[in-house]
């Protein structure tokens, strides 16, 4: 009998991403009782030490679904109301009539309007999501900045507002989960990441996943590169760097299966009740930092090739790492993949990025992993 994970066929698959250009990968796939666990290409480009499957990395914007499991556990609670303008509990940040219209789901699934604060953060980056007009000089000059959360919520707060509270399309904002960050604080009393790490990671189970206190990341894991659209050639080295200009967005350090444990038990309604998962799983429209139209929900959103069964998940890039986790709507097939380069894709002559062999790759890996 045919197994429904073809380790053969994955195995290839992941070698193919190496192939295309990636340093390094590593995935854990799963059907049911059975687990897939592959790696290929190297932690280190100098030394050409190997990636292995239970390596730690950084999974940027993942860390939004642990976010907001832990907002929905108060919103159980009854110390956040999910619909409640985020001026009553945040007046200072913000004010007026703007935190009257801005309600708590809206921050979730990036409705707020509230602009993204890194083009103010980083200097060099003033024209993102326009890339053609960036520069990566800032990358390396905040390598070690400790970065206030209220100040970088301050920058996006005063900026523009992108569209109007509530208004759809949304546009993904990393403004919107640093002011989640500051509303866990004020009602449980005890900073985001310690109540995330506490209510959320703990209560998964997760061994190996922190948000982290300083710019290291512990234990086994690979050395981390960033491209900035080629702009940075050889790529460098970002495996050091202090997390603070993102924290509770996108800080989050894990390994692959960690990330499956975690989706398991979030959608088995073990890490918030079922009630909460339904509205999780409500999506509107919004504009990813891509320029790509998405189904957003409160920190998931769902994936499906045309005619198959729906994924429900969340990826995310940071500088140099990335990593996307999948998990069938029944839990049980699951996909968790981690990376080890960024922004790999050239400019055209118009400023786009360009397709790239490495994309092709990983969507073969994608679909062979999720659908076989």
């Amino acid at each position: 009998m045919r197994n429904s994970l073809d380790t053969a066929e994955l195995t290839s698959a992941i070698e193919n991403v190496h192939r295309a250009g990636m340093p390094g990968l590593f995935a854990e796939v799963r059907d049911g009782d059975e687990v897939w666990r592959g790696a290929a290409g190297v932690a280190d480009t100098a030394t050409g030490r190997p990636v292995t499957p239970e390596m730690r990395n950084r999974v940027g914007s993942i860390t939004k679904t642990f976010t907001a499991a832990a907002v929905m556990q108060q919103v159980e609670s009854g110390r956040i109301g999910l619909d409640t303008p985020i001026g009553r509990y945040l007046p200072g940040l913000v004010p007026g009539a703007r935190g009257e219209a801005i309600t708590v789901r809206m921050l979730i699934n990036h409705t707020s309007g509230l602009a993204e604060y890194l083009p103010y953060a980083y200097p060099s980056l003033k024209a993102f999501p326009v890339v053609a007009d960036t520069g990566p000089q800032s990358l390396d000059d905040n390598r070690f900045t400790r970065f206030d959360p209220t100040e970088l919520i301050g920058m996006g707060v005063t900026a523009p507002a992108v569209s109007p509270p509530g208004g759809t399309p949304g546009v993904y904002s990393n403004t919107n989960y640093l002011l989640l960050g500051e509303l866990l604080q004020q009602v449980t009393g005890r900073s985001a990441a310690r109540c995330i790490t506490r209510n959320v990671i703990e209560r998964a189970g997760l061994r190996d996943t922190e948000l982290p206190v300083d710019p290291y990341v512990s234990g086994p894991h690979a050395q981390i590169y960033e491209a900035w659209f080629g702009m940075i050639d050889p790529p460098r080295d970002f495996s050091v760097y202090d997390m603070s200009w993102v924290g509770p967005a996108a800080a989050l350090i894990s390994t692959v299966a960690d990330l499956n444990r975690f989706f398991r038990k979030l959608l088995a309604g073990e890490i918030v009740s079922q009630a909460s998962l339904t509205e999780m799983r409500r999506t509107v429209p919004v504009v990813s930092q891509e320029g790509k139209v998405i189904d957003y929900g409160l920190g998931l959103h769902p994936m499906a090739a045309p005619g198959q069964s729906v994924f429900w998940g969340h990826g995310g890039t940071v500088w140099g790492a990335g990593a996307l986790s999948m998990t069938r709507a029944d839990g049980r097939r699951q996909m968790s993949v981690a990376v080890n380069l960024q922004r790999w894709n050239r400019l055209d002559s118009a400023g786009r990025p360009q397709p790239h062999p490495i994309d092709a790759a990983l969507a073969d890996f994608y679909r062979l992993a999720m659908y076989g």
